[in-house]
């Protein structure tokens, strides 16, 4: 399947999506197998949870990672192949990921209370139950919140008994501007929910952009070859 030179110019274009794409599905896919079978994570699958928001959040997590590496591995060979079939199951998988996109975007900015709900419970969770075992592997939970959010436990400044997984200050300023973790899960959602939503409609555009280029390729096809 030989192209003129728009669909060469094309060709070029998607291996570098294709790249980007395949990069960050194996950084997704990784991440969320470290989250299900590191030593230090593992133990979140066998505590009782009031929430199963992190073991679905990291069940989907693998499950677009590898769905993003699938779709950039057949990318690559109908681009390598010049296989028309490929090529259109390619587009079709992308236009299914645009769609999920979109929707989990819409979604995530309508439900955005139920989120932080969800988030703040899992936390309170998690914090309780390292006040009364002080398992290693939630502790790891209680650092990522807390250096994420810039954070400390449920008393923020006053907090009295978490505060050697909280981000360590020398300021004094900077330990009064500390806040609750709960009042900074509000806060980061509540500010960055239409930031959240720009970026999950932002990724659907560039997922479109592939589906047109390689709709272009298909149509390109060099009538001397």
């Amino acid at each position: 399947m030989a192209v003129d030179g728009c669909g060469q110019c094309c060709k070029i274009l998607l291996v570098i999506f294709n790249i980007i794409f395949a990069v960050v599905g194996f950084a997704m896919l990784g991440l969320g197998l470290w989250l299900r079978f590191s030593s230090q994570t593992r133990g979140f699958f066998d505590i009782d949870l009031n929430t199963q928001s992190f073991i679905i959040g990291v069940v989907v997590l693998i499950a677009v990672g590898a769905l993003m590496l699938l779709v950039a591995i057949l990318g690559h060979c109908g681009l390598c192949n010049e296989s028309r079939s490929t090529l259109g199951v390619f587009s079709g998988f992308l236009g299914l990921l645009c769609g999920a996109e979109i929707a989990a975007g819409i979604l995530a900015y309508v439900n955005k209370d139920a989120v932080v709900q969800n988030l703040s419970e899992f936390y309170k969770t998690i914090y309780l139950q390292y006040l009364n075992k002080r398992d290693p592997s939630q502790a790891v939970t209680l650092r990522i919140f807390h250096n994420a959010l810039n954070c400390c436990g449920i008393g923020g400044m006053l907090e009295p008994f978490v505060r050697d997984t909280c981000p360590k200050k020398s300021e004094f300023w900077d330990v009064l501007n500390t806040s609750s973790c709960v009042t900074a899960i509000s806060n980061l959602f509540d500010s960055n929910a239409p930031v959240v939503l720009g970026s999950f409609i932002g990724i659907a555009v560039l997922m479109i952009v592939a589906c047109y280029l390689s709709h272009s390729i298909l149509v390109n096809e060099d009538p001397r070859s």
